[in-house]
């Protein structure tokens, strides 16, 4: 699914308009019968309707709104706001409409001052007063309407985007002038925005409704943003042909554990194992020798020669993926001998965890990288790394895109939307996992896969793509059946065949 900027979406609105053809008034008409139907599921009509329109056309949208909410036997008081004396084309149209058809409660047309009603626990209100067009922050009355809604115990649907909220880049906004929707109806497709953590206290939940936009310029259009679906996944799996013999599945090898972290070993070496490699061999401290012995018995050991963490590269030279960082720790050996062993490797390259705190502590290092590498921060790590820190969600993630483009380096941004950052500069989005998944191993989890996946011959997008979702799908499967709050990461693991097995079928 491609996600569009808000030129984009005006250039879509515009094409379906001229190519379908329908004018743009039926247009609307057609996205406030789909958003009237959305609000009829969730309220019964004995709930009375509070409509905030603005002059543009997501104004028009709420005035069709409340017309039809209107006929349908709701109580439906509507504040237009007109403050310049100038509406859209089409919301001029529709605020005829809605007075000619003698069925709303009140209509109040708002040209200098305002008094606003009273708003209580009862009472829904609909947000129509900017869309997806806003490029700046919310000032003078628009601010204390805001404000006012938000203070109020009512509910809030809002169209499109809540009021306030940008389509993209709201790093310098100001947030407490977003209305904070309990429902937002969003028109066609998800906006940048959306995908964004620290924007989820404005949308509430979000539902997207098809309004039939045209499919000719969607399928036809670049986008730089996509979210990747099962069908995408679907089409990238590799066969695994019936003759097939380990040595064809590939070798991965996996650099991970200290002293006391064997687990972080242990998650990663089965997670690449369930991923399909071949063989895999795990390169830990003698310390953790018989733990992963025991608990991983299909992997081959690997022995460092110091008992406690990771000092020497390993000859990588028969490898097909190296998966390096969990559960490493940040010895100065370690360090050292981390950085020579991902300068040194032949085969794609996975780095994680402790790997990407070492590079965050000698930042120097990042220009050593190999083309293509694969980083997979959380946000923290990301922060560290880029040694500025962030703004928020989407300063974050224009420096991690920023930062692969420049390296020429996959950068996995892990989150509830994981974001890969390519090289070419595009940024897609993942469609699954769940906060159950916010449990100590899970990243380990993702980086045993996505080395395995390598291992299994998918190039580097691939891998990511496939081990993202599938990560993300197998916690989906777990949580189903386990409930969120008590996911361990261990369970991602005995959920992956499942996860696979529905992919396939």
């Amino acid at each position: 699914m491609k996600i569009f900027n808000s030129a984009q979406i005006h250039e879509l609105d515009n094409y379906t308009i001229e190519h379908e053809p329908i004018a743009s008034i039926d247009l609307m008409e057609r996205a406030a019968k789909a958003l009237s139907f959305a609000i009829c599921e969730q309220w019964p009509t004995m709930v009375p309707v509070v409509v905030f329109a603005g002059p543009g056309n997501n104004g028009g949208d709420a005035l069709a709104v409340a017309r039809l909410l209107a006929i349908k036997g709701y109580q439906v008081s509507v504040y237009l706001f007109n403050i310049h004396n100038h509406l859209s084309p089409d919301c001029a149209v529709n605020r005829q409409r809605a007075i000619d058809s003698h069925q709303l409660h009140s209509f109040n047309e708002i040209t200098l001052n305002f008094d606003p009603p009273h708003l209580d626990k009862d009472t829904l209100v609909v947000d129509g007063l900017f869309g997806s067009g806003l490029n700046k922050p919310l000032a003078g009355g628009f601010a204390s309407l805001v404000k006012y809604i938000n203070a109020s115990p009512c509910e809030v649907v809002s169209i499109d985007l809540p009021s306030g909220l940008m389509t993209e880049d709201n790093t310098y906004n100001i947030h407490a002038n977003i209305i904070r929707a309990d429902l937002t109806l969003t028109l066609q497709q998800k906006k940048l925005a959306m995908l964004m953590a620290d924007n989820q206290q404005y949308i509430g939940r979000l539902r997207v409704l098809d309004i039939r936009l045209s499919p000719e310029f969607i399928s036809q259009t670049k986008a730089r943003y996509t979210v990747i679906e099962e069908n995408d996944i679907r089409r990238l799996l590799l066969p695994r042909d019936d003759f097939a013999h380990k040595g064809d599945m590939g070798t991965a090898m996996i650099i991970a554990g200290s002293y006391g972290m064997s687990g972080a070993a242990t998650l990663a070496a089965k997670a690449c194992l369930r991923s399909g490699a071949g063989k895999v061999y795990v390169h830990t401290p003698k310390v953790n020798s018989p733990i992963l012995q025991t608990t991983v018995p299909e992997a081959v050991m690997s022995i460092d020669k110091e008992e406690t963490y990771f000092s020497q590269p390993v000859n990588t030279a028969d490898f097909s993926a190296l998966g390096i960082g969990p559960g490493l720790g940040k010895h100065e050996n370690s360090a050292i001998a981390m950085i020579a062993q991902v300068r040194g490797s032949q085969c794609p390259v996975v780095l994680d965890a402790d790997a990407i705190n070492i590079l965050a502590n000698h930042r120097a290092w990042i220009q050593q990288l190999p083309q293509g590498v694969i980083l997979t921060p959380h946000p923290a790590e990301f922060d560290r790394l880029s040694g500025t820190g962030s703004s928020g969600c989407y300063d974050r993630l224009m420096k991690a895109a920023d930062m692969a483009q420049h390296y020429g380096i996959y950068i996995l941004l892990k989150g509830h939307y994981s974001a890969l950052c390519q090289p070419d500069g595009d940024i897609t989005f993942n469609s699954t996992g769940n906060s159950g998944m916010a449990t100590a191993g899970s990243g380990d989890v993702l980086t045993g896969m996505v080395t395995g996946l390598l291992a299994r011959g998918y190039q580097q997008r691939e891998a990511c793509l496939v081990g993202m979702y599938l990560h993300g799908l197998a916690g989906d499967m777990a949580a189903k059946d386990l409930g969120k709050e008590s996911l361990m990461a261990g369970d991602l693991i005995r959920y992956l065949p499942k996860a696979f097995l529905r992919i396939e079928e």
